[in-house]
């Protein structure tokens, strides 16, 4: 059975959201999926942000429980930790490096095997290169500069926009963004042996 640890900031908005989406998702489509969420800056035991849970119930939704602080055993539990920005991906490597293999925003996991992700591979080796250049005095040359501007433009934005503090409606656009994602990332999940 795949273990999905669903990751963001304070475990009350946006990973509660996804989290109980999935949870929804996978048992409609009957994929064997156990699926928790945690936060990266939080304190356990945080109920969840009203709108979220407004949102999750307009949907029929259960909501799920109170935060949980993202921990060495949740890290251990999981076979796939999802990101709701590239912040939170990077924050759990710093702690947590033997995550690297299983780490993935939620946008980029459900974009795997997309031809995006081999401009997203390119200009991670560019980043890389050039980080290692800079460290011994050098730079990029023109051309591999212009690369990685390019590249940038048109790479998508892996980030899922926090909601917190804002409207309803905010939540519930939210919430539609996330949604649209695991319908993806779900239909996936059968297409991708690895995810058996």
């Amino acid at each position: 059975m795949n273990r999905v640890l669903i990751v963001c900031t304070g475990n009350t908005c946006r990973s509660p959201m996804a989290e109980a989406m999935l949870k929804d998702l996978a048992a409609r489509s009957g994929k064997p999926l156990e699926i928790r969420s945690a936060g990266v800056s939080t304190a356990d035991g945080l109920p969840i942000s009203p709108h979220a849970a407004a949102t999750l119930r307009k949907r029929n939704l259960t909501l799920p429980g109170s935060s949980t602080v993202l921990s060495a055993d949740e890290v251990l539990w999981a076979n796939v930790i999802l990101t709701m920005t590239a912040g939170h991906k990077r924050a759990i490597l710093e702690r947590f490096p033997q995550a690297f293999p299983k780490t993935y925003t939620l946008k980029e996991y459900a974009l795997r095997g997309d031809p995006v992700m081999d401009d997203v591979a390119e200009a991670e080796r560019l980043y890389s290169e050039w980080q290692v250049r800079q460290a011994l005095g050098q730079n990029l040359n023109s051309e591999e500069r212009a690369r990685l501007l390019e590249l940038q433009r048109r790479i998508p934005d892996f980030d899922i926009a926090d909601p917190f503090g804002g409207p309803l409606s905010l939540y519930e656009q939210c919430a539609d963004e996330i949604e649209d994602i695991l319908m993806t990332l779900v239909d996936k999940m059968d297409a991708d042996p690895k995810d058996r």
